[in-house]
């Protein structure tokens, strides 16, 4: 790794360390995962619960959400961040460090029966390697439930059309430019539907389901509107998607 490339490294390191800076984009988003979830699993059986790795859990909010709407089964919150870990341990049972890039995760192959993947895959320089480290953790059959922004929201169709910046999309991670909104939140990578479709069938999973979520900073007039195109998942603000091991 070039000295350019490590200074980079440790400087999103650095960015993703402020607790100032967002780590999810609302409990509705976090609540429609644990209803997809819930239906990935099936029934809780008392003498096998699921094991279920969040990966990337930032300070532990969807976990602890996701875990109190699923009793009984395994949850795990992983991080690379030692401070989201301290914050996260108030709310998930076993929470570790590991990463998807570098080192790997710390467990053996086919472990796990759900991986959670919550508003992670856009902060990452290499989604392809993260996608194959969690392949290698999950059993077969097992469960990928993912969410990111949604590059192609019907917000982001008409400002595209205006010559504006999209949200969610960044240019510099010190401030923003030319987009709505005043935070910075370190996006690498934005998806649309069909990208992302794409994405986990070349990683090796069967995408099964894909929904929509609002995102929680959409001005209050408009948060009916983003509901709705809920419905529409390729127009929706947050993208939901349930895919198994191939």
């Amino acid at each position: 790794m070039s000295s350019s490339t490590t200074a980079t490294a440790h400087r999103l390191r650095d960015f993703y360390e402020d607790p100032a800076v967002p780590v999810a984009s609302g409990a509705d988003r976090s609540r429609r995962q644990a209803r997809m979830l819930a239906r990935a699993l099936g029934p809780v059986r008392a003498s096998e619960p699921a094991t279920v790795l969040d990966v990337g859990c930032g300070d532990g909010t969807a976990a602890a959400i996701v875990s109190a709407a699923l009793p009984g089964h395994r949850f795990v919150g992983v991080d690379w961040s030692q401070g989201a870990l301290r914050r996260a341990a108030a709310g998930v049972p076993y929470a570790v460090r590991g990463e998807v890039t570098g080192d790997g995760l710390p467990f053996a192959s086919g472990v796990a029966d759900a991986v959670l993947f919550s508003e992670v895959i856009e902060h990452l320089v290499d989604p392809d390697g993260a996608l194959a480290e969690i392949r290698r953790v999950l059993r077969p059959g097992g469960h990928l439930l993912l969410s990111t922004p949604n590059l192609a929201a019907w917000y982001n169709r008409a400002l595209l059309l205006a010559g504006v910046q999209p949200v969610f999309s960044e240019v510099s991670l010190r401030q923003v430019h030319g987009r709505p909104g005043t935070q910075v939140v370190g996006h690498l990578r934005l998806f649309t539907a069909r990208a992302l479709r794409g994405l986990l069938t070349a990683s090796g999973f069967v995408p099964v389901e894909l929904a929509g979520a609002p995102y929680h900073d959409v001005p209050r007039p408009l948060r009916p509107l983003d509901r709705a195109a809920c419905r529409a998942p390729s127009l929706a603000s947050i993208l939901l998607a349930h895919a198994r091991k191939a």
